[in-house]
């Protein structure tokens, strides 16, 4: 029997408040709100639009307490980092081992599959040196800037 979306969104909530509680923080609306934000949609916003999205529900909040909870929720380990480019950080709430496809004409950003983790990595570390993590970003253009001639924007919407 498939989960309602209360039934998740209680899941989500409890676990969003072990892991904030682990880190020494507690579940605040606002991380909730912006937590949501971040799993309705799977294009890597910047702070900028998660304010943005944040405020259509909840006007009262404010850009510092996007970045707070922003925060927060990436120290915790429910949310990551992502800088694609020189611009501005992208957050992804995909927590699984995955790389990110950069398009460099129009900016957007997409999950892809990564197949190597850190324990079967095959690379020649440093002696000393450990490898807990692979990030990798590979750049080229995304479907729709291939197949149209469209100026580059380097614009997210």
């Amino acid at each position: 029997m498939a989960k309602t979306t209360k039934q998740n969104k209680t899941e989500n909530d409890e676990r969003l408040n072990e892991r904030l509680a682990h880190s020494g923080m507690r579940l605040t609306p606002q991380r909730r709100h912006v937590h949501e934000v971040l799993r309705e949609k799977m294009d890597h916003p910047t702070a900028d639009q998660v304010f943005l999205r944040a405020k259509e529900t909840m006007p009262e909040i404010s850009m510092a307490t996007v970045y707070n909870s922003l925060d927060a929720l990436v120290s915790c380990g429910l949310v990551r980092q992502v800088n694609a480019d020189r611009g501005a950080t992208r957050y992804c709430h995909n927590m699984q081992p995955h790389s990110h496809f950069y398009c460099d004409e129009c900016g957007s950003v997409h999950d892809i599959l990564q197949t190597v983790s850190p324990d079967d990595a095959n690379f020649r570390m440093p002696r000393g040196f450990r490898l807990e993590n692979i990030e990798t970003t590979i750049h080229g253009k995304c479907p729709e800037c291939s197949s149209s001639k469209k100026p580059r924007s380097n614009q997210i919407l």
